[in-house]
């Protein structure tokens, strides 16, 4: 089942998304390889969610900010390639979490991502990983991920 076709089945609405505040773009599609600018928790097109987890959030409230930052990820990845079908794999995920020093379920926190990739694309979401704490992230948010993806021509 093509990944579009799969959204529309889970009922998963994409958010819209702001464009970037500087001088960078949301993802760079080169030889085949779509390098993804970090994406942060959208609530809304003007909110983020945000806090330090392990103090002002819970692990499974970083888990659910973590798959809005997915969600987040795929409508940028479908505004630059103009559909998700052209993803043919998510071949790597740097996930940060805004954690307190003694935090140490960063990975639990960012299954929230992985989680939702590997549901949206099967076998093909699979990827590899890093998941560190952050002493801070951009304007508070508890959650930044950047990844690659291969596309299809």
């Amino acid at each position: 089942m093509s990944a579009e076709a799969r959204l529309k089945e889970l009922g998963i609405a994409l958010p819209e998304v702001p464009g970037p505040i500087g001088n960078f773009v949301p993802g760079v599609l080169h030889n085949g390889l779509l390098y993804m600018s970090g994406e942060g928790p959208l609530i809304d097109l003007q909110t983020s969610a945000t806090g330090v987890v392990g103090r002002d959030v819970t692990v499974e409230e970083a888990y659910q900010h973590a798959r809005l930052t997915g969600l987040a990820m795929l409508s940028s990845v479908r505004q630059i390639l103009g559909s998700l079908d052209r993803v043919e794999r998510l071949l790597s995920v740097h996930g940060m979490v805004n954690a307190v020093p003694d935090f140490k379920q960063h990975p639990k926190v960012m299954n929230g991502f992985s989680d939702l990739m590997v549901q949206l694309f099967g076998e093909s979401g699979r990827h590899a990983r890093a998941a560190v704490g952050m002493g801070s992230l951009p304007d508070g948010i508890t959650v930044e991920v950047t990844a690659i993806f291969a596309v299809r021509p």
